[in-house]
């Protein structure tokens, strides 16, 4: 692993955190990943994607939004967390490296919602929350981005519902997993490096 540093990036809804890791030696790719609506960047799926990417060659941002850096827990609307997003991704974005946008459950939303505008390569959805728990009817499917590589990452216990694969769409179930994707983590992280590596993004 090669640095990691620490800091912060005004945007519209005040300022996000970033921590970015290098890998050693030089990247292949940018992944830039968003928490969950209550939660922080040290989430344990997160956390061990984060460290088989940098280890995969894979320079790897981990992006508070402005509402969290606040101390609120309550998320802000999807059209504040998509302007502060957009304000990050346009500081951190390298023109010599193809750009991975993802997060799990409100990050990844955000990061599909996003991806298109901001050039991204593909998505990496963990948690992907297609619909609100108990309500199948109010699907998400829709902010699932077309056209470019998407990864969507969920358990077959996820109260929020499944994906289903279709177009450049793949949906990798993680059996007896719930939304917080705890259980195997080392397998699901080896499912995120293993689609990585099939686009080059990592090796």
């Amino acid at each position: 692993m090669g640095a990691v540093r620490s800091f912060s990036i005004d945007t519209p809804r005040g300022p996000a955190r970033i921590r970015l890791t290098d890998p050693a030696g030089s990247p292949l790719s940018l992944l830039v990943l968003g928490h969950g609506a209550g939660g922080d960047v040290d989430a344990p799926d997160l956390t061990a994607v984060h460290d088989v990417a940098v280890a995969g060659g894979v320079r790897v941002a981990l992006v508070t939004q402005p509402y969290r850096v606040a101390g609120r827990r309550a998320p802000a609307p999807a059209g504040h967390l998509d302007e502060a997003w957009t304000a990050v991704l346009g500081e951190l974005a390298d023109p010599a490296l193809p750009l991975i946008v993802g997060g799990r459950s409100s990050g990844a939303r955000v990061a599909c919602r996003t991806a298109r505008a901001l050039g991204a390569a593909g998505v990496l959805a963990l948690a992907f929350p297609l619909h609100p728990p108990g309500k199948p009817e109010r699907s998400r499917s829709d902010e699932l981005p077309t056209g470019l590589p998407v990864l969507a990452v969920n358990g077959d216990r996820d109260p929020f519902g499944v994906p289903e694969a279709a177009g450049t769409v793949e949906v990798a179930v993680r059996p007896g997993a719930v939304h917080d994707l705890r259980k195997d983590l080392p397998g699901t992280a080896e499912v995120v490096v293993g689609w990585l590596r099939r686009h080059g993004w990592a090796r």
